[in-house]
């Protein structure tokens, strides 16, 4: 296949991808146009993100904190009223701060997954996939991103998406829990409902290594090179990386690729012997390669 045969598939598959995807989206939600609200975006740990929203009265959820004493110093800089957590999945630099809030917060509410109810701190409502929730007047709904971990789960508010370790900006998480099967069902079927100007919000800062790895796969791709070249701007300014679109997403980042045939090409010219007859097995093979990269 040529590179701009390579290009058109490209084009169609996002195309198909996006097709309907609002619609379906709102269906998942439970509801019509959902407000999307302002997030608040909060470095924890070296590398980590944990995020805020919060309705018009000031009720608030944070969204994987893994340290107290920051997220209630926001709290308290922003006037907000915490009553919710969101845990999208069950690691500890993701839920480390559950038990700290959930005591220093009388009827604190702490989301995550059914799959992994015994795993998450403090958990007081159990979600499945498809489930929606209210958080004061903001609603949002889950969807099934399970590969990093079993019972990985991701939230929308409107047209923000908080995936965890699910998706990254230019990457996804370890396979810990999952395949490449699993991660296409997380990443092809799942997040593939969703329309490209959904805003990503990912939790961690691995964003440029993930582009240099994305670069060395797919070196003809110029989304790459482009997104490079601002994010090393950003990095060298000490700035967030995050958040960024599905549609960028779907430019540049080899995980959401794998259907393209300079991405495949890319990973049988480093693992010559794998047989990669499926986006699945090309997730793979991406996984075994950005693992030791």
């Amino acid at each position: 296949m040529s590179d701009d045969e390579d290009k058109r598939a490209d084009d169609s598959a996002a195309k198909g991808a996006g097709k309907g995807a609002g619609e379906r989206a709102g269906e998942g939600a439970g509801q019509g146009e959902a407000i999307t609200p302002d997030v608040i975006v909060v470095p924890m740990r070296r590398d980590n993100y944990a995020y805020v929203v919060a309705d018009e009265s000031g009720r608030a959820c944070f969204i994987d904190p893994c340290e107290a004493d920051v997220a209630e110093r926001v709290l308290v800089e922003r006037g907000l009223t915490l009553v919710a957590v969101l845990s999208t999945h069950y690691h500890s630099d993701h839920t480390g701060a559950n038990l700290a809030l959930a005591s220093a917060h009388s009827g604190l509410r702490v989301l995550g997954s059914a799959v992994d109810a015994d795993r998450i701190p403090a958990l007081t409502e159990a979600l499945r996939p498809g489930d929606s929730f209210s958080i004061g007047s903001l609603s949002g709904y889950v969807l099934d991103v399970s590969c990093h971990t079993r019972g990985h789960i991701a939230f929308v508010f409107g047209r923000a998406l908080f995936t965890g370790d699910a998706l990254f900006a230019g990457g996804c998480g370890r396979f810990f829990e999952g395949t490449g099967e699993d991660a296409y069902r997380a990443l092809y079927q799942s997040l593939g409902r969703l329309p490209d100007d959904m805003l990503v919000y990912f939790g961690h800062e691995y964003t440029l290594r993930n582009l240099e790895f994305a670069a060395a796969i797919d070196p003809s791709n110029a989304a790459v090179h482009a997104k490079l070249r601002v994010v090393r701007s950003l990095v060298e300014e000490r700035r967030p990386t995050v958040p960024t679109t599905l549609g960028e997403e779907r430019a540049y980042n080899p995980f959401l690729r794998a259907h393209v045939e300079t991405v495949a090409r890319g990973v049988r010219a480093r693992i010559p012997a794998t047989d990669l007859h499926s986006p699945a097995s090309v997730l793979a093979g991406l996984r075994r390669l950005k693992d030791s990269f």
